[in-house]
């Protein structure tokens, strides 16, 4: 019989009746001290040496042999299957099987450590949860070298060892005798439906920039490896191109397999394959309530006060500003309309990620030309039907973590504004909706926002942190509570008390003049109709109680058709940096001396811990349709908590 190479820990089969003589009807076999010897018989397993010296040479009967010592040379293990006749007594026949025993494996940080290691856990397949166990991959998509003309992801080129640091490691370890492995071909490859999801570069045992080659990934299916006379390993790093969408679920799958040259003309056969399987790290967005790192704002021609205060408010809570200057924002004041920061994590490295909107106006190439850049990546979603006004990301926020019905969201829950329930009317792009479901960790909630001229969620709630209950209050702008307020007022003598007290050229109405606007009531009454419609939803699938919701007072203007607009800056759309609030100066009617209106938030945030700034923003963002929070962005620190540990 041949020799054969048999990896460690493996049972490999030998056909009893390939190699018999035609008159043998059983066989006795045993092997050297290293060869651990089963025979199936019956559907039974039974371990040699056993009572049973000879077995019958029927189809079904099978030797499984294992070895879990490494061979030292090639042919070291030996086993014999003598073949007997009718008449028993002497064998009509020899076999001897030789045995190598070699070690190939593939691994990856299975236990999610930091570091690969060897493990018992099944390398094949992925699991979610704190007991969960599988591979994690980050999407390469930063640019350590400032000099490199694209995202570290779009060319084959290793240009650092920073862009090293972002990818994976992938261990091939190969022992044994060197010379069984000139008789065999070990190849590396994945799957056809991965490739074009995943690189994976390999510098043999060169630590030289120069010498990292692309040898998987796009149209290099697969790679063989020349196993070293002197390294039992070889480190493969995978990068990341792709994030989980439609059609790609983030799970990524690689082979190892030993093949066995035949002689001239016949096909390889495999002997043996190991698999490893990652998953792509999803996009993270951060909520309100995180901590805040950095503050952007655009400086364009008429907002220096407003940059100003918004400056003083970042020193406050000791965090940097970041003021794009107007020939990057090209008089596009509207940063939080054009980006979203989030970040990307694996066990080994974490960083931050600009999600670029498909809006594309005035800021179009700030996130590209500014944000990106050595660990602090870049995606981008398109709008191929035309981008509408939802497409922006003031109609992206995300929740702080809530449980609801007993189910966790660790990392809190997607927002996002439509049309529903109106038939037809303005939706999110497809495109960036997909995207943002296959991410699975913060399962969007989609709400009615198409009610408002412009149509973003954050035009009507926010989230502030607070000490108690579930860690944040849902602040939700509030006709009701606004016209409450104002009758409070007119009841205690200030009807006469009007609204935007020192603005130029601004009509003054009384909160007499407001009560006795019919009109305006009826068309504040259908705005907290969508606003009530909106917290049913939210109380729903955020699992909130009442307690956990505060009125903001807030009027709103304009017609059903053509959509609400704020009657006076909108102040839940404001900007949330710890405990320190910028929030857009409501200019209300002056009661003893007080705006009335900042009286009320005060009384309602101040007992949070919160503390209130009231930004003038009328001229610069509120005649053009937006506040504070549409003026200004934030990154935000990273959850404590590792997504892994979900299940979505």
């Amino acid at each position: 019989m041949r020799a054969a190479a048999c990896p460690i820990d493996r049972r490999s089969f030998a056909s009893l009746l390939r190699s018999a003589p035609k008159d043998a009807v059983a066989f006795h076999v045993q092997g050297t001290p290293g060869v651990k010897l089963y025979v199936v018989h019956d559907t039974q397993s039974v371990k040699l040496p056993s009572s049973v010296s000879r077995w019958p040479l029927a189809t079904g009967t099978e030797v499984l042999l294992a070895m879990d010592a490494l061979s030292k040379d090639v042919g070291d293990e030996k086993v014999r299957i003598s073949y007997f006749g009718e008449a028993g007594g002497v064998p009509v026949g020899r076999a001897m099987l030789y045995l190598t025993c070699v070690d190939v494996s593939l691994d990856a940080d299975t236990s999610r450590s930091g570091a690969v290691s060897r493990t018992l856990l099944d390398k094949a397949t992925w699991t979610w949860g704190p007991d969960g166990h599988g591979a994690i991959l980050l999407v390469n998509c930063d640019r350590d070298d400032p000099k490199a003309e694209t995202l570290d992801n779009r060319d084959t080129a290793v240009r650092s060892y920073a862009d090293l640091k972002d990818m994976s490691q992938m261990v091939l370890r190969t022992r044994g005798p060197r010379t069984i492995f000139a008789g065999h071909r070990l190849v590396l490859h994945v799957d056809f439906s991965d490739a074009d999801k995943v690189g994976v570069f390999y510098g043999g045992n060169s630590v030289a920039l120069e010498e990292y080659k692309h040898v998987l990934g796009g149209s290099k299916l697969a790679y063989a490896i020349k196993p070293s006379r002197h390294q039992e390993e070889s480190v493969f790093y995978v990068e990341g191109l792709a994030f989980p969408d439609v059609g790609f679920s983030g799970l990524v799958t690689f082979h190892v397999t030993l093949l066995e040259s035949p002689e001239k003309g016949l096909l390889e056969t495999p002997i043996f394959t190991d698999t490893v399987v990652f998953r792509v790290a999803p996009w993270i967005m951060t909520p309100n309530t995180a901590a805040p790192l950095e503050v952007f704002v655009c400086s364009v021609d008429d907002n220096e006060d407003f940059v100003a205060a918004v400056g003083a408010m970042a020193e406050k809570a000791k965090c940097p500003l970041t003021v794009c200057p107007l020939p990057e924002n090209r008089q596009d004041r509207w940063i939080q309309d054009e980006v979203e920061f989030g970040y990307v994590q694996a066990p080994h490295k974490t960083f931050p990620v600009v999600f670029d909107s498909p809006r594309d106006r005035g800021l179009k190439d700030f996130p590209v030309k500014s944000i990106l850049g050595p660990d602090f990546g870049y995606v981008a979603r398109q709008a191929p039907e035309g981008a509408s006004s939802l497409d922006s990301f003031g109609n992206l926020e995300v929740s702080p973590p809530v449980t609801v019905q007993g189910k966790e969201y660790p990392l809190g829950r997607i927002l996002i504004g439509s049309s529903f329930p109106r038939f037809g009317g303005r939706r999110m792009a497809k495109a960036v909706k997909d995207f943002l479901i296959a991410q699975r960790v913060q399962a969007p909630v989609e709400l009615f926002s198409d009610w408002l001229h412009v149509g973003h969620v954050d035009e009507f709630l926010s989230f502030v942190p607070a000490p108690d209950r579930k860690g944040f209050r849902l602040l939700l702008a509030s006709p009701s509570a606004c016209y409450q307020l104002l009758k409070e007022k007119q009841e205690e003598g200030f009807g006469e008390a009007a609204m935007f007290q020192g603005l130029e050229k601004v009509p003054k109405p009384t909160i007499n003049e407001i009560l006795a606007n019919e009109a305006l009531r009826k068309f504040n009454n259908y705005v907290q109709s969508c606003i009530s419609w909106n917290r049913d939803i939210l109380k729903r699938a955020l699992g909130l109680a009442e307690p956990d919701i505060l009125d903001i007072p807030q009027l709103f203007r304009g017609e059903v058709a053509a959509g609400a607009e704020a009657f006076f800056p909108d102040m839940v759309n404001m900007l949330v940096l710890g405990r320190h609030l910028g929030i857009p100066k409501p200019f209300g009617p002056l009661v003893g001396g007080q705006c009335c209106l900042e009286e009320r938030v005060r009384a309602l945030l101040e007992p949070l811990g919160l503390t209130c700034t009231f930004i003038d923003d009328y001229f610069s963002y509120h005649v053009l349709s937006g506040e504070v929070h549409c003026g200004t962005n934030v990154r935000r620190k990273p959850f404590a908590f590792k997504w892994w540990h979900m299940v979505p």
